[in-house]
């Protein structure tokens, strides 16, 4: 039986914190494949800065050189409005009925899962797999199994924040990631002088 890493999140954009995350638990878990899922309306946070379509090809940019292990799911911008991880876990169990599948979500997000949408059905479908996080706690969320995966201080937003104030991003984002935000001038982005 195939056991699958679903990493959902809005990827907004796809920086190297993302893969190597996919890439440890691979190496570190029992997960088979991850496949990373770009959200099209995320529900409990602000609308994604950038069109759904750039963020599906940045997602695939990323991959490209990747282990096969690693895919893109457009499950939820295939589908359009809010991306509820209940809608896309059961027609993902439909199609995949021999599949078992984990949800992988970062530390600083397990606090959230309680207002999820149908989380107690949720959780009896999934095990969730969270991402630790310096000085973040989840002890009264039980469900949620803890990997602490050594990470790159870095966030999609820090990458937008980086990009609109002109300061270089390049090391932060996966080189066909960052050639496509320059050519497409994504979050503000303008030549350096």
């Amino acid at each position: 039986m195939k056991h699958v890493g679903l990493f959902g999140g809005t990827f907004d954009p796809p920086h190297m914190g993302h893969l190597l995350i996919a890439k440890y638990l691979l190496h570190e878990t029992t997960l088979n494949e991850i496949w990373l899922i770009p959200t099209y309306i995320p529900p409990h946070k602000e609308v994604a800065a950038t069109a759904s379509k750039h963020r599906l090809k940045m997602l695939q940019l990323m991959i490209e050189n990747e282990a096969e292990q690693i895919y893109v799911c457009p499950i939820e911008i295939d589908r359009g409005g809010t991306s509820y991880t209940i809608d896309t876990v059961t027609i993902l169990q439909e199609s995949y009925p021999s599949y078992t599948f984990s949800f992988i979500i970062g530390g600083d997000q397990v606090n959230y899962l309680p207002q999820w949408k149908n989380i107690d059905k949720l959780k009896q479908m999934i095990q969730f797999i969270g991402i630790e996080r310096p000085n973040v706690s989840w002890q009264h969320v039980p469900f949620v199994k803890k990997v602490n995966v050594p990470l790159i201080n870095i966030s999609s937003t820090k990458v937008r924040e980086m990009i609109q104030a002109n300061r270089p991003f390049e090391h932060y984002v996966p080189e066909k990631v960052y050639q496509y935000i320059k050519e497409h001038q994504l979050y503000g982005y303008r030549k350096h002088p």
